[in-house]
């Protein structure tokens, strides 16, 4: 088909009109992500996550222009990035600003970046349903590094671990209670810990409570039986300081993107996360498909008829979906 072999050749035009069609969900788009999948596998993925009014978006235009003026080893060009940036959707209009393409207008001239802005249109835990598909479609067209920008949401971001490679989440000093920002799961799912905005008072006590809290995090996991504090872990997550609006601490930022990825290449641990990977996507898919199937396969006005006793206290919830489903059954 003519888009997938535009979109093989570098058209960039190409690819922003296959983009479209995998975030509206039309059928021909996903015909010709179907086609093009053989091609993925080899990109990088970098999520970028944390709390609102960290510095993602300068943070992640900082990034791409260090990954484009490094070579790799044995490489002879600089690296192809994709940047996938999901702003929030309005939950009256449903539309977004998209600020993140204003905010990466300076990338715009080089040839070797793409960036993707798209709409989280209500999807919960960071990224937006049709993210993955938009990746894939990045990664086949060639982009050596793909970076995700998350929503932001704070706690409950934590879909990026099960999108990328490697996740990177970002805090800054001066957020109150710096730890609370970025506790529970999101602090889980960190392969690299920045204390973004480190030029300001509070980066240093920042850094200090972080490491404290992975430590305790180890002793947590070794109570359970999970890990031999006498074994050196594999991977010890860092905390890195930088100042994205000086470019400062990217060096060092990037360095620990490669070690981790070599990490990964090295352990086999690159394969577990990308079978992990398909498995959340295959999930996600079959969690969508079955349920617009089933609102389907209602009688018109069954749903909404149902909707009305819970409102009216007539039936709970998990009574109302019984009723549903015994509606399904009998068909």
């Amino acid at each position: 088909m003519r888009l997938v072999e535009s979109v093989l050749a570098g058209d960039r035009l190409a690819l922003a009109r296959l983009l479209s069609m995998i975030e509206n969900q039309e059928e021909d788009g996903f015909k010709a992500l179907a086609a093009l999948y053989p091609r993925t596998g080899q990109a990088h993925i970098i999520g970028v996550t944390g709390a609102p009014g960290t510095g993602k978006s300068t943070l992640v235009n900082r990034l791409v222009k260090r990954l484009r003026s490094f070579t790799a080893a044995g490489e002879k060009d600089p690296s192809k990035v994709g940047v996938v940036a999901v702003d929030p959707s309005s939950p009256f209009s449903g539309g977004a600003i998209l600020g993140d393409r204003i905010r990466m207008r300076d990338l715009a001239g080089d040839p070797g970046v793409f960036v993707r802005s798209m709409a989280s249109r209500g999807a919960l835990g960071g990224l937006a349903n049709t993210t993955g598909g938009v990746v894939q479609a990045l990664d086949a067209a060639g982009f050596d590094v793909i970076l995700i920008e998350t929503v932001g949401a704070g706690q409950a971001e934590v879909d990026i671990a099960r999108t990328a490679h490697t996740t990177v989440v970002v805090t800054t000093p001066g957020m109150g209670d710096e730890v609370q920002a970025i506790k529970a799961g999101i602090l889980e799912i960190a392969d690299i810990l920045v204390v973004n905005k480190a030029d300001l008072p509070g980066a240093e006590n920042a850094m200090r409570g972080l490491q404290v809290m992975l430590e305790m995090g180890r002793h947590t996991n070794s109570n359970l039986g999970e890990q031999n504090l006498d074994v050196e872990p594999a991977w010890r997550v860092p905390v890195l300081a930088t100042v994205s609006t000086e470019g400062q601490g990217f060096d060092t930022l990037l360095d620990s993107i490669i070690q981790h990825r070599d990490y990964l290449h090295n352990s086999g641990e690159w394969d577990v996360r990308e079978r992990e990977r398909q498995r959340a996507a295959l999930d996600a898919l079959i969690h969508e498909r079955l349920r617009k199937r089933f609102l389907e396969s209602q009688p018109y006005g069954k749903f909404e008829e149902v909707l009305q006793k819970v409102v009216a206290r007539e039936l709970s919830p998990w009574q109302a979906v019984g009723e549903l489903l015994k509606e399904e059954d009998a068909e």
